[in-house]
């Protein structure tokens, strides 16, 4: 997305905490900003994550550009003093988390966010959105980069994802509205709800698929911004989330915190509330139970 950005958007520019090549934050066909090459585009920010979120926040208040910044979700951490000042102060810089859940792999519980999403999502004045496939990120970066009174913060995969097919159509629309339906049930309105957010969302729909072979009729939402969806109408949250239907599991790889205001006191969530381990992202997933049986299981609990 950012190769294709810098192409139609001439003031657009960043880096990361020297995390270029993990981020892919880097600009491959521009040069570097350093002394005596102003015009380059790419920025060495270094080892030095607040040092970065500042230096954003003084790039975007000095106006003209749209500046971003990338490292791995776990260190946001560091950047949290900036990132509420970037708030406080309506600073519209786009942080780029990569590397957002337990499948980072054998890095261990050092690099994999537990707490990063629900914390961040406290933060007031800032924009989390946590896309499900390359659609929703291609939406989410079109918000970013219309916004101008919010900071942004992408919360992105390392791993690939599946596009799905219910992000191939009016995608932009959807993503603004924070929540969706991603893939319906048969009947109108239906008798329970999967809801999910980024690199879960494929999880869910495989998951409803099983729970149809099975006779039951579900609903699969994507929720990739919490306060996005806020925002929208209550008419709109009753059709995406009836009230009537308390039949509901949320599906997070990260601290289940929060979940409760869509899963109420009848529903389920499955998260993570406790430190990861060291092992290959696929089967840390596995061992926490982000698989389609323990979804279709806690489903069929309720």
């Amino acid at each position: 997305m950012i190769q294709a950005i810098s192409k139609t958007v001439p003031a657009f520019w960043g880096g990361s905490a020297d995390l270029s090549s993990s981020n892919n934050t880097m600009v491959a066909a521009e040069k570097d900003f350093e002394p005596g090459q102003y015009e380059g585009r790419n920025i060495w920010f270094g080892v030095r994550e607040f040092a970065m979120a500042c230096a954003m926040n003084g790039i975007q208040l000095h106006g003209g550009s749209k500046v971003y910044g990338g490292t791995f979700f776990v260190f946001t951490d560091y950047l949290r003093p900036a990132v509420r000042l970037a708030g406080i102060q309506k600073a519209p810089v786009t942080y780029v988390l990569t590397h957002d859940s337990v499948a980072v792999g054998e890095d261990g519980p050092t690099h994999e966010p537990i707490e990063q999403l629900a914390s961040v999502r406290c933060i007031p004045n800032v924009q989390v959105i946590r896309p499900a496939d390359g659609n929703e990120t291609a939406a989410a970066w079109k918000l970013a980069l219309e916004t101008t009174d919010k900071p942004t913060i992408l919360v992105l995969s390392r791993q690939n994802l599946p596009v799905l097919e219910g992000t191939t159509t009016d995608v932009f629309e959807k993503v603004a509205k924070g929540g969706y339906i991603v893939s319906d049930s048969e009947k109108a309105v239906p008798e329970g709800i999967l809801i999910a957010t980024g690199s879960e969302v494929s999880l869910a729909v495989q998951a409803q698929k099983a729970l149809q072979a099975q006779g039951q009729d579900v609903r699969v939402v994507s929720l990739p911004s919490f306060d996005l969806f806020e925002q929208q109408s209550a008419a709109y949250k009753e059709a995406i989330l009836p009230q009537a239907v308390t039949k509901r599991v949320a599906v997070e790889a990260g601290a289940t915190f929060g979940w409760e205001r869509y899963v109420g006191s009848a529903g389920k969530i499955i998260g993570i509330d406790h430190f990861g381990a060291s092992a290959p992202g696929d089967r840390i997933l596995k061992e926490f139970g982000f698989t389609v049986g323990n979804v279709v299981n806690m489903y069929s609990s309720l």
